[in-house]
């Protein structure tokens, strides 16, 4: 029987980085306003392979859903990230072992992006559906995601899905080198542990964009003109 428990971090930002991101620029977050038109919810890696194992993975759908409906309806963008299919190679065989770099090399399934997804999910035509080979949805050459989002004026970049500290994390670093305002939503990232989850908040809040609930950017979206 497939496993139904969901779970959501207990996440956190220490009272020390908030005081100290506070007395460097005067306000606790960088980014305390958007426009929804120019914003994109990146939703990253919410497949089976990743989702049926983790019960945080589950956790976080509604969320994800609850932020998708009201930025599509006020010009934002959804857009869908799946892992590719991509090439066996010794360094990948000799990192992971053979058996594992094969399982992680088909994790993202075969056929049509959006049948690809969980099924819990629900999308929109008007979504936008992209597969990287990276771990990062935004390195250059390995997905076409920074090309479409330059296309519809995007400028900020909602990072959600799994796995926090991996594609999560290679993602928001690299959407805040490529120049994009960056919010990484506690709430809606998941991984296996609370502790590898809240290490990666610490070091995107710290360095390369902002931490919001799911309640906080819906606030944003909403409040916007």
């Amino acid at each position: 029987m497939q496993n139904t428990e969901t779970l959501l971090h207990a996440w956190r930002i220490e009272e020390r980085e908030y005081r100290r991101q506070e007395e460097r620029r005067g306000r606790r977050f960088a980014y305390p306003s958007l426009t929804p038109a120019r914003t994109a919810l990146v939703v990253i890696d919410m497949v089976p392979f990743f989702v049926d194992a983790n019960p945080y993975a589950r956790g976080i759908v509604p969320n994800i859903q609850h932020l998708a409906s009201p930025l599509r309806a006020v010009g934002g963008i959804v857009a869908w990230v799946l892992p590719a299919r991509t090439e066996r190679t010794p360094v990948g065989d000799e990192f992971h072992g053979p058996e594992a770099a094969e399982m992680f090399r088909n994790s993202g399934g075969t056929g049509p992006l959006p049948g690809r997804l969980w099924p819990g999910l629900a999308t929109d035509p008007g979504d936008i559906f992209v597969e990287k080979s990276a771990p990062s949805a935004f390195f250059p050459g390995h997905c076409p995601l920074p090309a479409l989002l330059d296309e519809h004026g995007i400028d900020t970049v909602l990072i959600t899905g799994t796995v926090t500290q991996v594609c999560c994390e290679a993602s928001a670093r690299d959407a805040s080198t490529l120049g994009y305002r960056v919010v990484m939503v506690a709430d809606a990232n998941a991984t296996g542990r609370d502790q590898d989850h809240n290490a990666t908040l610490a070091t995107i809040y710290r360095s390369f964009g902002d931490v919001r609930s799911t309640a906080d950017v819906l606030a944003m979206i909403t409040a916007a003109p």
